[in-house]
C-alpha cells in the first residue's frame, strides 16, 4: 500500500507537470511587434542624428572650450578633427539605442494592459509602465553609452564600436561599462515618462480635438504623430537633460568617481544651472530623434497591423 501511494503521488507530481507546462504554452506571449518597431525607429532616429549628439556631448565635456553655441562648435569639432569627427560613435550609437529601444517601447507596450489590472488609475499604470521599461532600457545601453561618450570625448581611443567596446572592457574591466548606472536610471526614467506616455497623451487629446472639429481622426493620423511627438519631445528632453549631463560627466573618462561626487562637482562648478549646459543643443538633438522616432513608430505599428497612438 505504501508502494501504491507513492505511484499516486509521482501521477499526482506528473500531472501537475503536463498541466503546468500546458498553460504556459497556452499563455498569450508579448506582441513582437512594439518591440520591432521600437528597435528600428530608435536606430534610425539615434543613427542620423549622431552629428548633434557629437556636438552636444563636446559642448558638455568642455564647455570652457565650446561656449559660443552649437553652429561655433561644430565649426569647431570640423576644423580641429575633420568632418569624420562628426560621426564618432555612429556604430555604438545604432547598436546600443536599437536594442534599447526594442527593450524600452516593447516593455511598455506590454505592460500598460498588465499594470491596469492592478492600478485603478490608467494615468498611474501607465507611468508604472514607462519607468520599469526605462530602468530595463537602461541597463542595456550602458555599454554602448559608455563606448560612444569615450569616443566622441577622446577622438585617439579607438575607430569605433569593434574595437572600441572590447578595448574598454580590457582596461576597466566589464562592470565598470556600468558604472553610469545611476545616471543611466536619472536620464532614461524620466526621459521615456516624457516621451511615451506624453506621446500617448497628447495623440489620444489631438484625436478627440480633431473629432470635435468633425474630422476623420484617420485623415489626420500623420499629421497627429508629428504634432504629439514634437509635444513629447520638449518634455523628455528637459525632465531628462541633468541625467544626460551627469551621465557625460561619468563616462567622460576613466576616473572611478562615484554618482553623488559627480552630483556635488558639478554643482560646485556651476550650481543648478550647470546641469543645463548644453540644453539648446540637446534640445535641437532630443527634438529631432523623439519626432522622427515616433512618428517611425507610428507607422511601422500600422505597416504591422496594429492601431495608430491615441487612434483607439
Amino acid at each position: 500500500s505504501e508502494s501504491l501511494r507513492e505511484i499516486m503521488r509521482i501521477k499526482a507530481i506528473l500531472a501537475a507537470l503536463v498541466a503546468s507546462s500546458l498553460s504556459v504554452a497556452d499563455a498569450e506571449l508579448p506582441d513582437y511587434r512594439p518591440f520591432l518597431a521600437g528597435g528600428i525607429c530608435a536606430a534610425c532616429s539615434h543613427g542620423w542624428t549622431t552629428p548633434i549628439d557629437v556636438v552636444k556631448t563636446k559642448i558638455q565635456s568642455d564647455p570652457k572650450k565650446f561656449n559660443k553655441g552649437m553652429l561655433k562648435a561644430t565649426g569647431t569639432i570640423v576644423k580641429e578633427e575633420g568632418p569624420g569627427a562628426l560621426l564618432a560613435g555612429l556604430g555604438p550609437t545604432v547598436v546600443g539605442y536599437g536594442v534599447e529601444g526594442a527593450v524600452k517601447f516593447g516593455i511598455y507596450e506590454a505592460l500598460k494592459p498588465l499594470s491596469k489590472k492592478f492600478i485603478d488609475s490608467q494615468a498611474v499604470a501607465f507611468l508604472v509602465a514607462s519607468m520599469v521599461a526605462g530602468a530595463a532600457a537602461a541597463v542595456t545601453l550602458c555599454p554602448m553609452e559608455s563606448v560612444r561618450i569615450r569616443l566622441v570625448t577622446d577622438s585617439g581611443f579607438a575607430s569605433g564600436l569593434l574595437d572600441g567596446l572590447p578595448k574598454l572592457i580590457k582596461e576597466e574591466g566589464l562592470l565598470s561599462q556600468f558604472n553610469g548606472l545611476a545616471a543611466m536610471l536619472l536620464k532614461q526614467c524620466p526621459y521615456t515618462l516624457g516621451k511615451q506616455v506624453s506621446f500617448d497623451v497628447f495623440a489620444g487629446l489631438f484625436y478627440g480635438l480633431v473629432a470635435k472639429m468633425g474630422m476623420e481622426g484617420s485623415e489626420m493620423k500623420l499629421a497627429i504623430s508629428v504634432a504629439a511627438a514634437f509635444c513629447a519631445s520638449i518634455l523628455a528632453c528637459l525632465s531628462s537633460q541633468p541625467g544626460d549631463m551627469v551621465l557625460t560627466k561619468t563616462y567622460q573618462d576613466s576616473s572611478s568617481a562615484t554618482f553623488p561626487s559627480i552630483v556635488r562637482s558639478l554643482y560646485k562648478e556651476g550650481g543648478l544651472g550647470q546641469f543645463f549646459v548644453g540644453t539648446g543643443s540637446r534640445l535641437t538633438h532630443v527634438c529631432s530623434i523623439i519626432t522622427s522616432q515616433l512618428v517611425i513608430y507610428d507607422m511601422v505599428k500600422q505597416m504591422l497591423g496594429l492601431p495608430a497612438t491615441g487612434s483607439h
